[in-house]
């Protein structure tokens, strides 16, 4: 069990910081109004461009975003102020308060309801004045009154969307804090009912919120019920990711009523909808609750065969998991909005310029200079700047492909039945992954600190082919292991290259030689093993891998040229066979720093 563990803690690492994914409707939506948004900035339509930052904070708050749809609310109320439009000065508003009581700021949602109520008019104003004083004041009998009057009002006006169900969804919270149970369980029913049809997100939300009042009142049966009627709900069987979700919460309630084996049947099919339909966090989550409840039960050959499925199967589930696409898209699509706003202000300096021209010409020539000057020095930062990220880029995409081998090994000892190799090995691992990630967003690091993950790199190797090498690391006495900076990973890919296609292809046991020395006021590192050559390498290649074009030495060529362009390190590299045929011999050179 205790392999299974580490397996889970490294999917963790891996897997723990990806952030919440729209859904693909969600993306559609905010592309679209982007456009508009474009367009709306090149025609220098403010009223346009308001409706696009409303219009895209809509698609946030109904797909659960709430944090997001406040920043575009707030964009959005900014520039409705700007042109005094009051009708939507009060709509940006009302959903600018509700995003903010969302995320629990009460006084800032108080405050943009009562701005509201000031540019409405009857019924808008009505409703956002019961909203200030249901969060203003502490009675329960004064909140109950002012949700009561907006439910009669939305009802009135036939308003049988997200508005009326939030209202019913207010009077339960009060009904709960008054523990008149009852009334909670027939308010909060009414607002899933209503909200079913037009704001599924907010059905399920409800819908989770009766489940938790069940569950906190010891009713199981009823909290089953109630998750097993929005399981089929069609914009839940229609979207994967939820029905997963709502399959796992489902689990937990039987977890909570003591009945493990339901539990268990409903997470394992949670697990195989995840991993069919790729979703990867949703997959590692069922087979997380599913390892718990094995532990409970002592079925360890459960646990480790379910680990090993997954094992198996995660290549092949990241690659399908959309998710991750959605919000790269996501991402890109946002970072084109926050250019198009400077684009806009951009835009309105070079109108203010134009104008000071029209007064002054020799102002104007003066500012001409001025900008002609600024721009050199703009382009030249953004010259250096594209490089750093070049170089950046380059440094982290050999992360997968070292992380893809290393899995490879961990995958060998477990099909080997090897768990203690895969222990040792997976302890190794992990620290060796925590040193590449803390120094990955540096260029330099310590000396010592490359030393340190090098040697972990070959140790790992080591432990993968043990009848395969031996290794030596020899470092020069007159080198200042703390203060000389180098360029992390740099060797490792040389490192990787000796071993995997050299080394482990020989019949006997051959050897690795790394050394570091100094060198009229160089530092001079030397690969050398013994392995079959790089010309015999070639030849023993499958098509398979001929027709691979591997990117870890060209990653690494690119590098040394970026960093020599960047920081004038004079680094050269140079890759050859020994004579005879009797392994390869690089050696790296570098300005001491």
């Amino acid at each position: 069990m205790k392999m299974c563990h580490l397996f889970a803690i490294f999917c963790l690492f891996i897997f723990g910081n990806i952030f919440y994914a729209q859904s693909n409707k969600t993306v559609e939506d905010i592309q679209f109004q982007t456009k508009k948004l474009k367009k709306a900035v090149d025609t220098k339509d403010e009223s346009s461009q308001a409706d696009s930052y409303y219009n895209i904070g809509e698609s946030f708050f109904n797909n659960g975003n709430f944090q997001k749809s406040e920043e575009y609310y707030t964009k959005a109320k900014n520039i409705y102020e700007k042109l005094n439009d009051k009708p939507n000065i009060e709509k940006a508003s009302r959903k600018l308060a509700q995003s903010q009581e969302k995320q629990n700021k009460i006084s800032p949602a108080i405050s943009n309801y009562n701005r509201a109520a000031e540019v409405s008019y009857s019924k808008s104003r009505a409703l956002n004045s019961n909203d200030v004083t249901r969060l203003s004041v502490n009675s329960a009998e004064a909140k109950e009154e002012a949700i009561q009057n907006n439910i009669q009002l939305n009802e009135k006006e036939k308003d049988k969307g997200g508005e009326l169900a939030a209202n019913y969804t207010q009077m339960a919270d009060i009904n709960i804090q008054q523990n008149d149970i009852p009334k909670a369980e027939v308010n909060l029913t009414n607002a899933y009912k209503i909200s079913k049809k037009e704001a599924p997100q907010q059905a399920l939300e409800i819908n989770q919120k009766l489940t938790d009042f069940y569950v906190e009142n010891k009713n199981f049966d009823k909290a089953i019920e109630a998750k097993k009627t929005v399981l089929k709900e069609d914009f839940v069987k229609e979207n994967s990711k939820k029905e997963v979700e709502q399959i796992q919460e489902l689990a937990d309630i039987y977890i909570k009523k003591n009945d493990p084996k339901e539990a268990i049947d409903l997470l394992k099919k949670s697990y195989g909808i995840a991993l069919e339909k790729g979703h990867t966090l949703e997959a590692q989550k069922s087979v997380k609750k599913l390892d718990s409840l094995y532990n409970v039960s002592e079925n360890t050959d459960a646990s480790v065969k379910l680990y090993r499925d997954f094992l198996g199967k995660l290549p092949d589930l990241v690659s399908k998991d959309k998710s991750l696409v959605d919000e790269k898209i996501l991402e890109d699509t946002e970072q084109r909005i926050a250019q198009l706003e400077k684009e806009k202000q951009l835009k309105d300096e070079l109108i203010r310029k134009k104008n000071v021209f029209n007064y002054s010409l020799i102002f104007a020539l003066i500012v001409l200079i001025g900008l002609i000057i600024f721009i050199f020095r703009t382009l030249k930062k953004v010259q250096i700047k594209n490089k750093k990220i070049a170089l950046q880029s380059l440094r982290r995409e050999m992360n997968p492909h070292f992380i893809f081998n290393s899995l490879n090994s961990v995958n060998h000892f477990i099909a080997t039945n090897n768990e203690l190799e895969a222990n040792q090995y997976l302890t190794k691992f992990s620290k060796l992954m925590r040193g590449v990630m803390e120094n990955s967003t540096e260029d330099f690091i310590p000396f010592q600190q490359e030393l340190d993950l090098l040697q972990n790199y070959l140790a790992l190797e080591k432990t993968r082919f043990a009848d395969k090498f031996d290794y030596e690391i020899h470092v020069d006495e007159s080198l200042n292991t703390q203060s000389l900076k180098v360029p992390g990973m740099l060797v490792q890919p040389f490192l990787e290259n000796a071993i995997w296609h050299g080394l482990r292809y020989r019949t006997t046991k051959g050897f690795l030689n790394l050394s570091f020395e100094k060198e009229n006021e160089q530092l001079k590192i030397t690969v050398e093993d013994n392995g079959i050559g790089i010309e015999e390498s070639k030849k023993q290649k499958t098509e398979h891998q001929k027709a691979r074009k591997g990117r870890g030495m060209k990653n690494t060529l690119e590098r040394i040229d970026l960093l020599n362009d960047l920081y004038k390190k004079e680094i050269s590299c140079t890759v050859k066979d020994k004579e005879n045929n009797s392994g390869v011999l690089v050696i790296l050179k570098l300005n001491l720093m």
